[in-house]
């Protein structure tokens, strides 16, 4: 092991106690040193990089940064909207980093975070991030730290939650399942009738068992010394490998891509009357489902118990991160505060936001969803989502390994099992892909 190495390794050791935010170790630096403090009276401008929806029916993110440029104007914001897919904002941003080009302000998921820090594309903004850390959920702060050091604020949270069609729950006389007993039999039930209360989603595999696995108990990435220790296949995972190839061999849920257009058109048809998703989708669902007979039907529950209580996992969720090229990264952090914390516009795009603070449910939101408070009910979600699962630099590169496992295993080529398999060699090749020293 190189010097270099030596000394990345110590500093992961002492970043892991705070937060497990490891491999904060890069060439590029990240001390934020480079910052150049506003002179007074001079005009600071930031640009800010996004992928939210900014549907006809939202506030328009635009919208918004104008309502704080008219209140700023000395410090002026521009926001762009990313037209494209999530991972290709990332290859984005990281190009234009290196070329000096890119935006103070950038969407980050939180499953990137420790990556983007690793590779240098991000700033330690911990100085100026703790002036706001009030203003948010503490779970929802942390995950904008990398070690001890914090990238940005965090904007929204996404555990997972069960969707349910109550009026054909009625019809067939199943009862919301509590436990994953219950739920296989009323799956079982519901087949019989040619509905199907859950989806088994190859294209979603890494959330999507990963934040099950969560809920079940399971940690998947902790430290052993000053090395990397990856455990994806513990009790958890068994018990949700279990699960899910219990109901594929009796053929009691679907196999669909959750973006596929067939899952939008099993919802509508009132084939598929469950769902097993983030927070984030119940603006998604009630969109997809407009105009139908579905409109008033549906509800929003807790995950069933995976055996260790109400708990949920996490499905995804981001923050604003302020990218190694921000100049002004005081005035930055002014900004983000300030616009994660408007939480009517931010949950009207279909978010739950990490800021503290009471959330009205959109009226669409809660006619759609049987009349319920559904913000109550992802928060509460949110409340219960696991405080111990965290993220390794490069967990993206586990996706496309989950994914081609779960492809196999939703057509009865694999087991559900090696989904879980597949992603503890997935984590530990990343992580030796970044030079991150693993425990073996």
């Amino acid at each position: 092991m190189s010097k270099s190495m030596r000394t990345c390794s110590g500093l992961i050791a002492m970043a892991a106690v705070a937060a497990l935010g490891l491999g904060a170790c890069s060439s590029g630096g990240n001390s934020g040193d480079e910052a150049k403090p506003a002179k007074s009276g001079e005009k600071v401008e930031i640009n800010y990089m996004h992928r939210l929806p900014d549907g006809d029916d939202m506030t328009k993110v635009n919208d918004v940064v104008k309502k704080w440029n008219d209140a700023h104007p000395d410090i002026r914001v521009k926001a762009e909207k990313w037209q494209g897919q999530a991972t290709e904002m990332i290859k984005k941003l990281e190009t234009d980093v290196k070329a000096d080009n890119a935006p103070c302000l950038a969407q980050v998921g939180y499953s990137e975070t420790p990556e983007l820090y690793t590779k240098g594309l991000l700033k330690d903004v911990t100085e100026e991030a703790n002036k706001y850390k009030d203003k948010f959920a503490e779970g929802a702060f942390n995950m904008m730290k990398v070690g001890d050091k914090v990238v940005g604020l965090p904007q929204d949270t996404g555990p997972l939650v069960y969707y349910y069609n109550a009026d054909e729950f009625k019809k067939l006389g199943i009862e919301v399942p509590t436990t994953l007993d219950e739920f296989k039999e009323a799956a079982k039930k519901a087949a019989e009738q040619d509905k199907y209360i859950a989806a088994f989603e190859p294209d979603e595999a890494l959330n999507f068992f990963a934040g099950q696995a969560a809920a079940a108990g399971d940690t998947w990435y902790s430290v052993d010394g000053d090395k990397w220790k990856v455990d994806t296949t513990g009790e958890g995972a068994k018990t949700v490998a279990d699960f899910w190839q219990s109901m594929l061999d009796d053929k009691s849920v679907l196999v669909m891509n959750r973006w596929d257009d067939s899952f939008k058109n099993s919802l509508t048809s009132n084939k598929l009357i469950g769902t097993i998703g983030a927070a984030w989708e119940a603006a998604l669902l009630a969109g997809d489902m407009e105009g139908t007979d579905n409109e008033g039907n549906w509800m929003v529950t807790q995950l069933p118990d995976y055996g260790e209580g109400v708990m949920s996992g996490p499905d995804g969720g981001s923050g604003i991160g302020v990218t190694k090229n921000c100049d002004h990264p005081a005035e930055a952090m002014e900004f983000a505060a300030w616009f994660n914390t408007q939480i009517e516009p931010l949950v009207s795009q279909g978010l739950v936001v990490a800021a503290t603070g009471d959330v009205k449910t959109p009226e669409g939101l809660s006619k759609f969803f049987s009349g319920q408070d559904v913000y109550a009910i992802l928060s509460t979600a949110n409340e219960v989502m696991s405080k111990d699962f965290a993220y390794i630099p490069g967990f993206s590169a586990v996706g496309p390994e989950m994914i081609t496992a779960a492809d196999a295993a939703g057509k009865g080529e694999k087991k559900v099992a090696d989904i879980f398999t597949a992603a503890q060699d997935a984590s530990v090749k990343a992580l030796k892909n970044l030079q991150l020293p693993v425990a073996e």
